[in-house]
């Protein structure tokens, strides 16, 4: 079928389309992702040192104030003032009051500063404004406890009670820093510089990594900073990060391999005060999406381009090879010889008017004189396997007769009138089931009542003699069979018991069983050697009808046996020869289980 023009033409077409556009798309795609790739890195550390900048910036103003704060003789005063035990309350709250008014004058220096607030351990704080405040809940808040027990100087987004006061519920980041003293563990009071989170958060969110991804500012613990809830990281990228934070340069870029085959890009960058690190996540799928979108584009053009094409093929190739396929479509059928199928593939006669038109009509005549032919060949083949088969049929009335008639002689000389009578019976009711000669399967019960009839006969003949017993096994109502099968095989096996031995032993079994009848009969007699028991397998697979016709040998009944079983069941039909010399003979025929419904096909029966 690919040698047809008809299929070389659009095999060419896909071959040229799928090739410059899957060349173009592949180079097209993998260019541009490694020209985005590459700005996307640069870009991204270029925006990540910007911010970084941005940090080092409002860093240095909360520590210029802190700076101030910390070495400001008001700060001193006031803190000697309300450590001195001797200090009223009047000069510890004038002197609560100046510093109030100081952090106030100070925080309006600094833009980015929010608001800053002093602290004392007996559980004081002042804050601008003039918010003295006596409550020590700050004593258990997880900040003081990280700042006094760890030296944690920097408080990630969190909300302030400071900052409540003063109606601003935003989230703020902080810095602590002791007063008194460079060390928390040795100080009464300490100052706490407030930040609004948003004040970092809004020029990081700036920053893009395609259209979902995110950039994180995380503390040197590894947490963010920030107010972004949605931080949270794969197991793997999560141990990359920690593997960064311990060593490695100070900014890249990583790529992970997912186990769904997607890769996950990670863009960092430390900072070196106070230690925190920026990273950012993003899915190479979220940052090439775009180029993602242009390549589903570049195929959807290319794949209607390539039907388009594949329609001006078939167009271009309709005239010439149409017809040229339903000619060999024709002589496909006629292999296998579906004659009608051949014709009706044909163009009408006056349907192509040229060379392929003039081909196909000298086809289509030689198709109707080979199906004439050959429809006479099967006739007359059939009538001669009918024929073969009626004599086969008739050989063996003939021969049964002969030996029932001598049975009957013998009987009568030996004046024993009963037999003789029982005999006559069982040969009359035989005779005029074996007159039925028209029909070629019979139903199984009728030829087991043939068969008891001979066996009666055989019993009368040979007497104590013979012992001979027929087992039915199975449902075997509805099974036809073909006539006269088992009553050969019973007098060829009492034959041979009785030629080296004074008695015989015949057992028959009928038997149905998953869709099989099996037919066997056993006797005890001699046997028979290898070689005859091989040649007539040989002859059963061949059924070499002429020889078993023009036979006179004692194994007619078997041979004809076996060539009517092949002849009708043809491959349907096994059979099985056990025998072994001076240990008997077994006889196995394997029929299909054929019921009064069904018909056996003409192919199966030939």
């Amino acid at each position: 079928m690919f040698y047809s023009l008809k299929s070389r033409l659009i095999a060419i077409f896909v071959l040229l389309f799928v090739l410059s556009f899957g060349t173009l798309s592949v180079l097209l795609f993998n260019q541009s992702r490694s020209i985005i790739r590459s700005y996307i890195e640069s870009s991204a550390l270029e925006k990540m040192d910007e911010y970084g900048s941005y940090i080092d910036m409002v860093q240095t103003q909360i520590y210029d104030l802190a700076s101030i704060v910390f070495n400001s003789d008001i700060t001193k005063e006031w803190d000697a003032v309300v450590s001195d035990p001797a200090s009223t309350p009047a000069e510890k709250n004038v002197a609560n009051y100046q510093m109030s008014q100081f952090l106030m004058r100070t925080t309006n220096s600094y833009s980015s500063v929010s608001s800053v607030t002093v602290y004392r351990l007996e559980g004081t704080w002042i804050g601008s404004g003039n918010q003295i405040v006596n409550d020590a809940s700050f004593l258990k808040e997880n900040w003081f406890l990280n700042f006094i027990e760890n030296d944690e100087y920097w408080v990630p987004a969190h909300r302030d009670a400071a900052e409540l006061r003063n109606n601003n519920p935003n989230p703020v980041v902080s810095m602590l820093m002791p007063i008194g003293s460079f060390f928390p563990s040795t100080t009464n009071s300490f100052m706490k510089v407030n930040v609004s989170a948003d004040y970092f958060l809004e020029p990081l969110d700036r920053i893009h990594l395609g259209e979902r991804g995110a950039i994180y500012l995380l503390d040197r613990q590894g947490m963010p900073m920030l107010s972004q809830d949605d931080y949270a990281p794969e197991a793997d990228m999560l141990e990359e990060v920690d593997s960064i934070r311990g060593g490695g340069g100070a900014q890249g870029v990583v790529y992970l391999k997912e186990d769904g085959g997607h890769t996950d890009i990670l863009v960092y960058k430390k900072l070196t005060n106070p230690n925190w690190m920026l990273v950012g996540f993003v899915s190479e799928q979220d940052l090439y999406a775009q180029l993602f979108k242009l390549r589903g584009t570049i195929l959807l053009i290319a794949t209607l381009l390539l039907i388009l094409s594949l329609l001006l093929a078939t167009w271009l190739s309709h005239g010439i090879t149409k017809p040229l396929s339903r000619l060999v479509q024709a002589m496909r059928h006629v292999q296998r010889g579906d004659f009608d199928n051949a014709l009706s593939r044909l163009p009408p006669e006056d349907g192509v008017r040229n060379e392929v038109g003039f081909a196909t009509t000298t086809f289509r005549k030689s198709v109707v004189q080979l199906q004439q032919h050959i429809k006479t060949e099967f006739e007359l083949k059939l009538l001669r396997q009918q024929a073969e088969y009626k004599a086969l049929l008739m050989q063996i009335n003939p021969h049964f007769l002969f030996n029932t008639m001598e049975l009957m002689s013998s009987l009568t000389m030996q004046k024993r009138e009963d037999d003789t009578l029982q005999v006559i019976e069982s040969l009359g009711k035989m005779m005029r089931f074996s007159l039925k000669i028209s029909d070629d399967l019979i139903p199984l019960k009728e030829e087991i009542k043939y068969t008891r009839y001979y066996m009666t006969i055989l019993q009368v003949r040979f007497g104590d003699r013979l012992a001979i017993r027929l087992n039915e096994e199975g449902s075997l109502e509805r099974v036809q069979i073909v006539k006269f099968i088992l009553q050969p095989l019973i007098e060829n096996a009492v034959k041979f018991s009785f030629l080296h031995r004074p008695d015989a032993v015949v057992a028959i079994s009928v038997r149905r069983a998953e869709g099989k009848l099996t037919l066997k009969v056993a006797d005890n007699g001699s046997g028979m050697p290898e070689e005859r028991r091989r040649k007539l397998l040989e002859q059963s697979a061949t059924a070499q009808l002429d020889t078993i016709l023009a036979s006179r040998s004692g194994q007619i009944g078997l041979g004809n046996v076996l060539a009517r079983c092949r002849l009708y069941y043809g491959e349907l039909f096994e059979v099985r020869i056990d025998s072994a010399e001076g240990e008997g003979t077994s006889i196995e025929l394997i029929l299909p289980a054929q019921e009064e419904s069904s018909d056996v096909s003409s192919d199966d029966r030939r």
